[in-house]
């Protein structure tokens, strides 16, 4: 029988912990690793920090087996997978630190003959920053371990089908290391595994992002023409795809997450000339997160006007996208944080969180009843069925009555 090997997850976070618990699911021993206790504590008890459909389940499955179990400090083993935060720094420059971190951390536990795999997107050139820092602190590993690169491709919501059945692009340091990783993933990816090397790796997740961020701004864009128009650009953009070869996003408050908000400046920083079309997406996009706040705020004041009173503001919505609890780089999220900071009296509702440290949380149906005016910055599917007192004031950003 096959010996199937061993794997260190670090980083158990949106896309670390799915992965281990996926992996483990398979029958191999995963130690995840991560930097707080709580968390480490929490998936110890079989249970999870992060909301992600099916995911308790299964992590309480695989932890009771005893095939994953989380510390604070790796071990040795076979195949070593990383998956830590990779934010920008001030002027968006990438930030690989939490990389490299996780590479110290590993480096004394490696052996001969070792895998190791950067599932974090990261700037191109990293896996092979990766090798140099290794090979550096470790120099009797040159040549003996495999060093590749395969970014994730999931989405929230959807993310244990989408890490088995996705398609992965894997890369490596050179061609047995891209075979090694191939040979590790076919243990849990069902969908095709495309070899290449680590740097086309690393700029097909950039661009994929990228590429998405592109087509929210033409759609954010439209947004604001059509509202300057007068024209319902929902309905417009329906009518536009009507057209066989026409698929027009739809648009809202900006983009967020870690992904697609983020992802584009690692081109724009390392290719500053050559990736004018890139940074001005990401520009529109930021745009519009600014211009929704000016709409609400110039509302809020016209109510004053009006009724001699502040006007109570419910901001519907916190996540980076619909049906999800993850506020990383929210639009949502930043709009209902600026309008506190400016003094405006607002209710802040997000239906897949209980409490925030970010920011308060109120239930939808006391926001509804109190605020005078209601907005609409994240598409959750609950929020389409909701009934609207007549005599409150709408502001729809993301097609809710629509």
């Amino acid at each position: 029988m096959e010996k199937k090997p061993s794997v260190v997850m670090v980083g158990l976070g949106y896309i670390g912990l799915p992965t281990a618990a996926l992996i483990a699911s398979r029958g191999l021993h995963v130690t995840g690793v991560d930097v707080h206790q709580h968390v480490v504590d929490t998936i110890n008890k079989g249970q999870i920090h992060i909301v992600e459909p099916d995911l308790d389940g299964l992590v309480h499955h695989v932890v009771h087996k005893s095939f994953l179990k989380a510390t604070l400090t790796p071990e040795t083993a076979d195949v070593y997978l990383i998956a830590v935060p990779t934010p920008f720094k001030d002027n968006y420059v990438p930030d690989v630190s939490y990389v490299l971190a996780a590479v110290s951390k590993i480096t004394p536990t490696l052996e001969k003959g070792a895998l190791v795999i950067l599932e974090s997107t990261s700037p191109v050139g990293t896996t092979r920053l990766i090798e140099k820092q290794i090979y550096k602190d470790r120099p009797e590993l040159e040549g003996h371990i495999f060093i590749a690169y395969c970014p994730e491709r999931v989405l929230p919501g959807n993310i244990l089908y989408e890490l088995k059945h996705n398609d992965r692009a894997i890369g490596g340091i050179n061609k047995i290391s891209t075979q090694k990783a191939i040979d590790f993933y076919k243990y849990f990816v069902v969908g095709t595994l495309h070899p290449t090397n680590a740097k086309t790796a690393e700029m097909v997740k950039l661009v994929e992002n990228a590429s998405r961020d592109n087509q929210i701004a033409f759609a954010n864009e439209l947004s604001i023409i059509c509202d300057k128009a007068g024209i319902n650009v929902w309905d417009m953009i329906a009518l536009a795809n009507k057209h066989p070869r026409v698929n027009i996003l739809n648009p809202g408050t900006g983009v967020g997450g870690h992904c697609i908000a983020v992802d584009p400046w690692f081109i724009v920083s390392e290719f500053p000339e050559e990736s004018g079309l890139i940074k001005k997406s990401r520009e529109t996009n930021n745009y519009k997160t600014q211009w929704v706040l000016e709409k609400i705020k110039n509302k809020a004041l016209g109510f004053k006007v009006e009724n001699s009173r502040d006007a109570v503001i419910a901001c519907m919505g916190l996540a980076f996208k619909p049906d999800i609890d993850d506020l990383r780089e929210s639009p949502a999220l930043l709009v209902a944080q600026s309008l506190k900071e400016a003094s405006f009296t607002t209710l802040n509702v997000e239906p897949n969180l209980h409490e925030s440290h970010a920011i308060e949380i109120t239930d939808t149906a006391h926001a509804i009843k109190s605020a005078d005016i209601i907005v609409f910055l994240v598409s959750h599917s609950g929020f389409k069925s909701l009934e609207l007192p007549e005599d409150k004031i709408v502001l729809d950003f993301c097609g809710v009555l629509n």
